[in-house]
């Protein structure tokens, strides 16, 4: 009999001390500068995630979230922030949403690291929009050859939102592209591909922006303008 997969394990190295990034871990305030993106029900998701079954050892910077356990490792000047995740089918009624869920890890751990390198963790402000499309939304924002350059390259780009923006790839995974916005104060920009389930037939892309430098009415019209264009770039599922 074939042994079960090893469950995966999600991490990114953070130029910082782990007594810089715990509380980033343990305090909701600080937790909703990076975990996911601004909804109505966001502080109930931090609380049911972070504060509903958890094991903590603050010495050792060892967090236990239900099967899910957070570790910081010292790594010279940084520090290792990894999540091993729960065996598929330890929770059967979410093994539908498995991949999706280590996706939303993999995108949430880098905005921790970015939230932390680049802004000390300061308030931001998110725009989420997801769904079925038919090109990748990378390839959709005229940001499809930016998006396939290695981390650290520079890109400028006239995006299809009416949006002039440069900066550089500042992460990748297989399945995402993070993008630094030099024109808005160092944002931070999330495109990734959603693959096909029984759920998402059609699959689909999420585009995720953590914005800093924005006042409430620059921000209500960047949202307007790229939740219309959202609109007309996104096909039946």
């Amino acid at each position: 009999m074939d042994s079960e997969p090893e469950p995966p394990v999600v991490e990114v190295t953070v130029a910082a001390p782990p007594a810089t990034i715990w509380p980033a871990l343990r305090d909701p305030e600080l937790i909703k500068r990076w975990h996911g993106w601004h909804y109505d029900g966001l502080d109930e998701e931090v609380a049911h995630i972070y504060a509903s079954d958890f094991t903590e050892d603050a010495e050792r910077h060892t967090l236990r979230l239900g099967l899910e356990t957070f570790s910081l490792h010292p790594a010279g000047d940084s520090t290792i922030v990894r999540l091993t995740r729960s065996p598929r089918g330890a929770q059967p009624e979410w093994d539908a949403y498995y991949d999706d869920i280590t996706e939303g890890w993999h995108t949430f751990l880098r905005q921790l690291r970015f939230g932390i390198e680049r802004h000390d963790l300061a308030e931001r402000r998110t725009l989420f929009m997801a769904g079925a499309t038919d090109r990748p939304a990378a390839e959709l924002l005229g940001l499809g050859e930016a998006a396939t350059q290695p981390a650290g390259s520079a890109y400028k780009a006239a995006l299809t939102t009416g949006d002039e923006w440069s900066g550089t790839i500042w992460d990748r995974t297989d399945h995402q592209v993070f993008l630094t916005v030099a024109e808005h104060d160092d944002s931070l920009l999330v495109l990734a591909s959603q693959p096909l389930t029984a759920e998402r037939p059609a699959g689909g892309s999420m585009v995720l922006l953590n914005a800093y430098g924005f006042d409430e009415t620059g921000f209500a019209d960047l949202e307007r303008r790229w939740t219309a264009w959202w609109s007309t770039v996104t096909v039946a599922g």
